[in-house]
């Protein structure tokens, strides 16, 4: 599977993707303002060694809805997943990340993390977030996170 940079609304990205023992995935996905997008990504790491990558921006100024759901699953052990999608939600637009990281059981030595970070520029703007786990090995490593908020009146001056 070729790594590469999505422009999601403009390119075709893959619903689905099946990495075998030693290959790996590196995704860029982005969504640029003034466009809506609704994106499913399963991605399945059936073999040792296999390697997922994925990194998302998305940037929101007025009406837009985004959704963004990924599933990564560990089919395998010694697979290693990595996601960090980080966002801005201004106007009156809608933002959703729901990620799960599956660890099917008897794939030890997972490594897994997870992170969504979003800065709200208004108060009609709307996050949700949804960072998942479902662990079923007992010898590995994983973590997912979210932060979602305002800028403080400090913050705003200063970057102006």
């Amino acid at each position: 599977m070729a790594d590469g940079i999505y422009i999601l609304g403009r390119d075709a990205v893959p619903s689905f993707v099946r990495l075998g023992a030693g290959e790996s995935l590196r995704w860029t996905l982005v969504v640029l303002p003034g466009t809506s997008c609704d994106l499913h990504v399963e991605i399945d790491l059936d073999g040792p060694g296999a390697e997922a990558d994925l990194a998302g921006l998305y940037v929101c100024k007025a009406d837009e809805k985004v959704r963004l759901n990924i599933l990564v699953k560990h089919n395998s052990g010694g697979c290693t997943s990595r996601q960090l999608f980080k966002g801005i939600a201004g106007g009156t637009s809608e933002a959703d990340f729901d990620g799960l990281i599956y660890v099917r059981e008897g794939a030890q030595k997972t490594k897994a993390y997870q992170e969504n970070h979003t800065i709200l520029l208004t108060d009609t703007a709307r996050v949700e977030t949804r960072p998942q786990l479902e662990i079923y090995a007992d010898d590995v490593e994983c973590s997912h996170g979210a932060t979602c908020g305002q800028l403080n009146d400090d913050e705003l001056f200063y970057m102006r």
